[in-house]
């Protein structure tokens, strides 16, 4: 199992310099990821919002070994012309570190419809699979001819491509079905778990249904020819293979402050199926120091 973070983009979490040196820290106490949000509006309060992109360069700047990207970027609010050159760049400045976690965004009012943009959920997934669909096509580094029922491109090589075709993992609200079988299709599934009160509840009888339900779907074939070969090209065009492993991404949270009790938390998720624990932080009053504090204390282990 690996140990990881998983960041605002808001709040005290807004500040670039800040978000790289947590990076730096996280690094060299044992944990093996970073990874942040991704928010143009955050309408449950006013509060300052940092660019995704610019925070994921400087944390690839301030580290050499952790894995870090974006959970959830919401494809369909994003060109992929744009999204494929950051993705690329902050690969290769990464050194073929970045994982791609991608999903609808939320709340899709705000994310949305505060644009004049369509927000209906079925809208808005069909655009994040055409643009996952094109966004692959894009990385191989090979000229692309593209025409969907959204984004249409025509274009030769975009260079330079990601150092290797980046992990997709999908996020989504659990028990939703449809980010599940999206996942199944990809590199991994990111489930936000949210007990009645609000907070993190990724209990073991959970993560088991969730690793159940994928290893289900895997093994029927959801992944339809045409997005089969797109991924296998490329990697190919990468000059690598796909990624040879499938996580299951779970967030929760551990004080740190008993060692031997958070180890056994994350050995039961373990045991049930996940492959990533991601210590979850918000966007609240407390939370920077807090994360400093469980970054200090180490992973899970």
């Amino acid at each position: 199992m690996e140990f990881g973070l998983c960041l605002p983009c808001l709040g005290e979490f807004a500040e670039p310099r800040r978000v790289a040196e947590l990076g730096r820290e996280a690094e060299s106490c044992g944990w093996d990821g970073v990874f942040v949000w991704d928010h143009v509006v955050f309408p449950f309060g006013d509060t300052e919002v940092a660019d995704p992109w610019v925070l994921l360069t400087l944390l690839a700047a301030a580290t050499t070994r952790i894995r870090l990207g974006p959970l959830v970027t919401p494809v369909a609010r994003r060109r992929p012309s744009t999204l494929a050159r950051q993705t690329a760049t902050v690969d290769r400045l990464a050194g073929g570190r970045l994982v791609f976690g991608a999903g609808l965004g939320f709340p899709l009012a705000a994310e949305y419809g505060s644009w004049g943009e369509v927000a209906e959920p079925r809208a808005v997934a069909a655009r994040l699979d055409e643009g996952l669909d094109l966004l692959t096509r894009l990385w191989t580094g090979k000229p692309v001819s593209f025409r969907g029922a959204h984004f249409h491109a025509e274009v030769g090589a975009l260079l330079p491509a990601p150092a290797r075709r980046p992990p997709i993992w999908i996020g989504g609200n659990w028990p939703s079905l449809p980010p599940l079988r999206r996942a199944a299709r990809w590199d991994g599934f990111a489930p936000m778990i949210i007990g009645k009160d609000g907070s993190f509840a990724p209990t073991t009888g959970v993560v088991r249904e969730i690793a159940s339900r994928l290893a289900e779907l895997r093994a029927a074939g959801t992944l339809p020819p045409d997005a089969a070969g797109v991924v296998a090209g490329a990697a190919a065009a990468l000059g690598a293979e796909q990624p040879d492993r499938f996580d299951l991404v779970v967030t929760g949270r551990t004080d740190g402050a008993e060692p031997d009790r958070d180890a056994d938390t994350a050995a039961a998720v373990e045991e049930a199926g996940a492959t990533w624990w991601l210590e979850g932080f918000g966007p609240g009053r407390g939370e920077f120091e807090r994360a400093r504090r469980r970054i200090a204390a180490g992973p899970p282990r």
